[in-house]
């Protein structure tokens, strides 16, 4: 449980990186190189539109309705199939069922009863 302060900026920094900067940055490459193939090399879109700002405009108010859509879909079908699996592999929650498994069916020690609680407690006032 004791992850260091360089091993905590490395997961924020990937965070970072992978959420925001790298979307922002493959979304603005993605409207260039569309803009660039699409529209400059074929005549008849350039009539309809002239300037990259143009097509990056109608290209949000089409793609981001179809995102948030999609993203809707994923969340109302595909989230909870993610959820299941990410916590069929999780140590501490297993431990944590295993343990109240066992202490309802009266098989857990004390020992192990207050161990889990110290666990518990480490968690909860766990500070950045």
């Amino acid at each position: 449980m004791q992850n260091g302060w360089g091993r905590r900026r490395w997961w924020e920094f990937r965070q970072g990186h992978s959420i925001y900067l790298v979307f922002a940055l493959t979304f603005i490459n993605f409207i260039l190189i569309s803009y660039r193939l699409l529209i400059e090399k074929i005549t008849m879109f350039k009539e309809f539109v002239p300037d990259l700002w143009v097509f990056a405009v109608v290209f949000l108010i089409v793609y981001v309705p179809a995102a948030i859509l999609i993203g809707f879909w994923h969340r109302r079908t595909q989230l909870r199939v993610e959820t299941t699996m990410i916590q069929q592999q999780n140590p501490v929650l297993a431990r944590m069922i295993r343990t109240l498994l066992d202490v309802q069916t009266g098989v857990a020690t004390k020992e192990e009863i207050a161990e889990f609680r110290k666990m518990l407690i480490q968690i909860e006032r766990k500070k950045e």
